[in-house]
This record gives structure tokens, sequence and C-alpha cells, in this order.
């Protein structure tokens, strides 16, 4: 599979579909594809005793990452075959502690994009919809020359 050729979409739908193999960071941070959509991704996510800080608590960073990569993932929906991002600017609000070994939703969503910037919204929720971190990210896209 030559995912130069692929679109952003195509791409996260076979990480779905495991015709493509998760990055490596989905076992770090244990991450499963739940929903795919064009503009938009829901993960399922759980911290677990790797993520723990010194005062016994999920560290920040687990939030941080979750929704680093939802937002990026949404982003590459909409992105065309080729076209690639990085993150310039990430914002987290932490809301509530992570639960320990709780199975969580990650919530990735465009909100903005542009030839050269995109902008994306994350947050991480539970079955109620509770919110236990929020985020938005820019990102800046790099796109083949014509």
């Amino acid at each position: 599979m030559d995912i130069t050729k692929m679109t952003g979409l195509e791409i996260m739908k076979a990480f779905a579909d495991k015709s493509l193999p998760m990055p490596s960071i989905a076992r770090t941070m244990p991450m499963e594809i739940d929903t795919i959509t064009k503009g938009e991704v829901v993960f399922i996510v759980m911290a677990n005793n790797n993520h723990i800080n010194p005062l016994g608590s999920i560290h920040g960073g687990f939030s941080a990452t979750i929704i680093d990569s939802v937002t990026g993932c949404a982003l590459h929906t909409v992105l065309e075959a080729g076209a690639a991002y990085s993150t310039i600017d990430l914002n987290v609000k932490m809301c509530m502690p992570i639960p320990i070994n709780t199975s969580l939703k990650a919530i990735g969503k465009v909100i903005n994009v542009t030839n050269s910037l995109g902008i994306s919204e994350g947050k991480i929720v539970d079955e109620n919809g509770t919110v236990y971190a929020y985020g938005t990210a820019l990102l800046k896209l790099h796109r083949k020359k014509a």
C-alpha cells in the first residue's frame, strides 16, 4: 500500500480497518479508532499504570498527547494525497483528572483549513459526556507543490 498516493481519509480508514498498522504512539498511549469521517475522528483511549505521575494520578502529558493525536488525525482526514502536517501550537486544558484503566472517547474535529494552516479541536470525554480535557491545535500544512 503506497500511502503517498492515498488521501488522509483513506489512510485513516486503512488504520481503522487494520489494513495499515497503527503508529507506535497508539501503543504508548493506548488508542483505538472508533469512527472516522471527513473532518472528525473518534478514538477510544485508556490511561494505565504507565501514565502515572509522581503524585499517583495520570500525567497531564497523557491528555496532551491524546489531544494532539485527535486534532492532527481529524485534519488528516481532509487532506489530499501527499499532504502532511505538523503541530505548531497545542493548547490543552485539563478539566478533571483522567481516571486510570477507564475507557474514554477522544474526539477531534476540524474547525478551519487554509492553504497553509489547519485548526482543529479535541476533547476527552466519558460515556456521560463529562469532559476531562479540551484543546485546540494549530497545524502547519505541508502540501506538494504543483
